[in-house]
């Protein structure tokens, strides 16, 4: 597997826009498009939330029962959640907008929206949005990164990732992009996230691989324990690589799954660290535990927890809030035999033991912890289950962002 530049426009057959439209904001694109010219096998996932956006229902329909989609239309500034009929008219709208500018099927037409919760969509706007980002696709990188920064909204930075790999004797390439800086707890997913790739599978083991997947990649990590009305999920495959089609769990199937993996966890912890106020990823790993959902619950209790997140914030080596995280994440464990490391930058400090803090250098402990990213290792001494989950540090900016973010 090779790391290569570029996001959604990385794989062969795939083009990407962006557009101002006004949505909501004003002087910076806010509607994406990602197009591919052959038709794609999609698979999704999408917020568990029961109060669901008006696109997330569209897109759950278009993943389950199309024959194929082939589009995928983005709006930042308006959430069109909490919008009853109308919104879903709205997303009805979009998809026949674009079905017709792109000489596309309808139903092959998934969109989504990010923004304030509880505002009907300017549809006047999408409907000129979504002629403008058909006018202006393309299949350059440089398309693909406009699309990327278009569907930002309180983020800093925009959020792209791609790999290629050998199948089967031909080059297989996957890119993806994702936006996401508050209001992440996923239970299910990111935000929003968008793959494409040129591999040729089965729809029933793509879908299979992006469900498993996202339980140890997007579901491992959280800005501000908010699941958002929004998050999706999607994963188009055009086939246009030409590899032989993946039926089976066989070794390409897990080539496949590695890549997958690469790219989830690489955009997982790049909206991490880019929570809304963050000054710090914030990453949590368990050793040891006696099964992997053990730790996965370990780690995500001590990311999740304000006072952790409060501590890293203020370069504190409070390891008492790391441990009040642990205990409550509903796991049984011996807290006289854990160990607990502050790290980062290459750099670890032992600051617990054996139910005791240890002496360590306070001063060492606030450079380890003044790192943009820093690492809390646990370690259970009681198995094989390990994993990580990512978050960021609790700031004052964020709340000034979220007091102020409908305004």
């Amino acid at each position: 597997m090779k790391v290569i530049e570029g996001g959604v426009t990385a794989a062969q057959g795939f083009e990407a826009a962006g557009v101002e439209a006004s949505i909501k904001y004003q002087n910076r694109k806010d509607m994406a498009l990602i197009y591919s010219r052959k038709p794609c096998v999609a698979a999704g996932v999408f917020t568990s939330n029961i109060v669901k956006a008006a696109p997330v229902i569209w897109d759950k329909e278009v993943v389950a029962h199309s024959p194929y989609a082939q589009a995928v239309v983005v709006n930042a500034g308006i959430a069109n959640a909490c919008t009853g009929s109308q919104g879903y008219e709205c997303c009805k709208q979009t998809a026949q907008a674009a079905a017709e500018y792109l000489q596309i099927p309808e139903d092959a037409v998934l969109v989504a929206s990010t923004g304030v919760i509880g505002r009907q969509m300017p549809t006047d706007k999408i409907m000129e949005g979504v002629k403008k980002l058909a006018e202006q696709k393309a299949a350059t990188r440089e398309a693909g990164s406009i699309a990327a920064e278009a569907i930002m909204t309180t983020d800093t930075v925009s959020k792209q990732s791609a790999v290629s790999f050998e199948i089967g004797g031909k080059t297989v390439t996957l890119g993806g992009m994702c936006k996401g800086s508050g209001m992440i707890h996923p239970n299910m997913c990111t935000m929003l996230g968008f793959l494409t790739t040129d591999i040729a599978i089965s729809k029933e083991l793509l879908q299979e691989a992006l469900r498993e997947n996202v339980d140890d990649t997007f579901n491992m990590i959280s800005v501000d324990g908010d699941t958002s009305t929004n998050d999706t999920l999607v994963i188009l495959a055009n086939g246009m690589a030409e590899n032989p089609e993946i039926t089976s769990k066989n070794e390409d199937y897990h080539k496949f799954r590695e890549a997958l993996n690469h790219v989830n966890t690489t955009l997982a912890k790049m909206m991490a660290g880019d929570g809304e106020g963050a000054t710090a990823l914030f990453e949590t790993k368990v050793i040891h535990a006696r099964t992997k959902e053990d730790a996965r619950k370990l780690s995500k209790s001590v990311i999740c927890s304000n006072l952790s997140k409060a501590a890293v914030f203020g370069h504190d080596a409070n390891c008492g809030r790391f441990l009040c995280a642990l205990g409550y994440a509903g796991v049984e464990f011996d807290p006289e035999r854990l160990d607990v490391f502050l790290e980062s930058e290459g750099r670890s400090l032992l600051v617990y033991r054996d139910g005791n803090v240890t002496d360590y250098s306070e001063e060492e402990a606030t450079q380890i912890l003044s790192a943009s990213e820093v690492r809390v290792l646990v370690d259970m001494k009681e198995g094989d289950g390990e994993a990580t989950a990512w978050g960021c540090d609790l700031t004052y900016d964020y709340v000034k962002i979220n007091a102020d973010y409908r305004s």
